[in-house]
C-alpha cells in the first residue's frame, strides 16, 4: 500500500515524498482514513512506529475541508497535548514539515521558558496548538487562550501522561472543549486507567492495535553486559570508539547519573551534552540541537527523553542503567530502529540491577543476549540497603545537645503541679520572675508591682484601676 492509497490530497502527498517517506506503517494504514471520516480512534502502538503522522497528515487535510465554527477569525481549530516538552516540540516540527504550503499556522506551548514568545504566536493566529498541560492551564487562566472553538482534539502519549501525574490536568482542559468534537487518543501501552479515560472522552471509537504493547521493534538487536557499578564508565567510552556507533543515547536513571556520565565521558576525550529535568529549556534544547546536527555524537538523558526525541539514523541507545519500571525499556530502545531502519541497543546490569533485568525480559518475553567484556562482573553480593540514621541533635558552641523546643526546657527546669491542684483560672509572670496562679476574676497590678487578684463576684464586677496614692485629692 502507497500513501495515495489512504486518501490524502496531493500538496500532502507532495509533503509526504519530500520527507522521504516511501510508504505507510502499519499504524498510519490503519488510523489515517479512520481520521479522514472524523471518527474518533483509540490507537495504541508500540513506539517508533509512526504515530506522528498517522493523525498529523488527516488532521491538517480535515481542518482545510471542514468549515470554521467561527467565520473570519483566527481560532484554534485543533488542539493535541503532549507530556513533554521535547515532544510537543517534536510534533510541531513535524506539523511544520508535513504542512507545508497549506495554510495552516501552528504553534507550540510549554512551560520552562518565557511566555512571551507564545502568546505572541497565539495572538498572530493558530489553527493548530500543541501543548503540554501546565502550560496551557496557566495561559488559560490568564483568559490569553480560548478553547470553544476546537474541531479536534489529540491525547498524544496517555500512558506517560498518566505516569507523570497529568491526568487531572487533561480533565480540566477537556471539560473546556465543544462537546461536539473529533476525539483521538494515543498510546504506547493501553493500563486500565488509560482505557478509562478513553471511554470518559470518546465517542464509539474505532479500536486501532497494529502491534503488541510489550513488543519491540525486530530491527532493534539488542545485547547485554554484566559489569560492576564502578566499572560501567569504562566499558561504555570503550564501546562508544567503535566506528559503528555514529550516534548514541545513553540512558540514565537520575539527573546526577547524567551529569557524572558526561564528566566521565570528557575526561576520555568523548564529546557528550547531557539532558535532564532541572536543566532549562533553552539548555535543552540546544544539547538537542548538538546531537542532531552531528557536532556531538554522544547524548545522555535521564527517561524524561524515552518519548521526546526522534533523530533521524540514531544507530545506538545505551541502558547505562537498567529502568526501575519494565515499560521504560521498550520507550529507550524505541529511539533507534525507526522508520524501518536498523539499531543496536545494548545494556549495562550490575548486581544490584539483576531484579529489574529480570522484569524487563519477562516483559518482552525473551532473554538479552549476553556478551563479553574486559570488565566482567566480579562483584557478586547486592548492596545492602541504606539504614536510615536518627536526625543528630542540635547542638550548642560547647557541643552539648539542645532541647528541640523551648517548652520542653522550661517543663524541664520547673517541677510540674499535680493537675488535681492547679487553679482554674490565667496564670500570670510577674516582675521577680516567678509564675503566679491568676483567678478566675479580674486582675490588677499595683506600683510596687505585686499581683493584685480579684475574685470573681468580688463588688459589682467593674474593672479595678491602677490608683496613685501619692496624689492628694483636692
Amino acid at each position: 500500500m502507497e500513501f495515495k492509497d489512504l486518501g490524502l490530497n496531493p500538496s500532502l502527498l507532495n509533503n509526504i515524498r519530500d520527507t522521504g517517506y516511501e510508504t505507510p506503517t502499519p499504524i498510519q494504514q490503519a488510523t489515517i482514513p479512520l481520521v479522514l471520516e472524523g471518527k474518533d480512534v483509540l490507537g495504541c502502538a508500540q513506539t517508533g512506529t509512526g504515530k506522528t503522522a498517522a493523525f498529523a497528515l488527516p488532521i491538517l487535510q480535515r481542518l482545510k475541508e471542514i468549515p470554521p465554527r467561527r467565520n473570519n477569525a483566527k481560532v484554534i481549530r485543533c488542539l493535541i497535548l503532549s507530556p513533554t516538552r521535547e515532544l510537543a516540540m517534536q510534533t510541531w516540527e513535524n506539523f511544520q514539515l508535513y504542512g507545508k504550503g497549506e495554510g495552516l499556522d501552528s504553534a507550540v506551548i510549554f512551560g520552562g521558558v518565557g511566555q512571551g514568545g507564545q502568546v505572541e504566536a497565539l495572538h498572530r493566529g493558530a489553527d493548530i496548538v500543541i501543548a503540554c498541560p501546565g502550560r496551557l492551564l496557566d495561559l488559560m487562566g490568564q483568559g490569553l487562550v480560548r478553547l470553544d472553538w476546537v474541531d479536534i482534539f489529540v491525547l498524544d502519549e496517555a500512558d506517560r501522561m498518566l505516569d507523570m501525574g497529568f491526568i487531572h490536568d487533561v480533565r480540566k482542559i477537556v471539560r473546556c472543549l465543544p462537546e461536539e468534537r473529533q476525539t483521538l487518543l494515543f498510546s504506547a501501552t493501553m493500563p486500565p486507567e488509560v482505557e478509562k479515560l478513553a471511554l470518559d472522552l470518546l465517542t464509539d471509537p474505532e479500536n486501532v492495535k497494529v502491534d503488541p504493547v510489550t513488543s519491540t521493534v525486530d530491527a532493534i538487536d539488542q545485547c547485554l553486559y554484566y559489569v560492576d557499578k564502578v566499572n560501567k564508565k569504562h566499558l561504555l567510552a570503550q564501546l562508544l570508539e567503535d566506528p559503528d556507533v555514529e550516534s548514541a543515547l545513553v540512558f540514565s536513571r537520575t539527573k546526577h547519573g547524567v551529569d557524572r556520565i558526561v564528566r566521565d565521558l570528557k575526561r576520555k576525550g568523548i564529546e557528550a551534552a547531557g539532558i535532564h529535568g532541572d536543566k532549562s529549556q533553552n539548555a535543552r534544547q540546544a544539547a538537542l540541537n548538538m546531537f542532531r546536527s552531528g557536532e556531538c555524537r554522544v547524548l545522555v538523558a535521564t527517561d524524561i527523553a524515552a518519548r521526546g526525541i526522534d533523530v533521524a539514523g540514531l544507530s545506538h541507545v545505551f541502558n547505562y542503567d537498567m529502568p526501575m519500571e519494565p515499560e521504560a525499556y521498550i520507550h529507550r530502545i524505541g529511539r533507534t530502529g525507526r522508520a524501518g531502519r536498523t539499531g543496536k541497543a545494548i545494556s549495562f546490569c550490575c548486581i544490584d540491577e539483576v531484579k529489574q533485568l529480570n522484569q524487563v525480559e519477562k516483559l518482552i518475553g525473551k532473554r538479552l543476549h549476553q556478551k563479553e567484556s574486559d570488565w566482567p562482573m566480579e562483584v557478586t553480593t547486592p548492596t545492602p540497603p541504606k539504614v536510615r540514621e536518627p536526625r543528630p541533635a542540635k547542638l550548642d558552641r560547647q557541643g552539648n545537645a539542645l532541647v528541640e523546643r523551648r517548652v520542653a526546657a522550661v517543663s524541664a527546669a520547673k517541677p510540674s503541679r499535680p493537675a488535681h491542684s492547679r487553679p482554674t483560672g490565667k496564670v500570670t509572670i510577674g516582675r521577680d520572675g516567678q509564675v503566679h496562679s491568676r483567678p478566675s476574676g479580674k486582675v490588677t497590678i499595683g506600683r510596687d508591682g505585686k499581683v493584685v487578684s480579684r475574685p470573681s463576684g468580688h463588688g459589682t464586677g467593674r474593672p479595678v484601676h491602677r490608683v496613685n496614692r501619692q496624689k492628694r485629692r483636692g
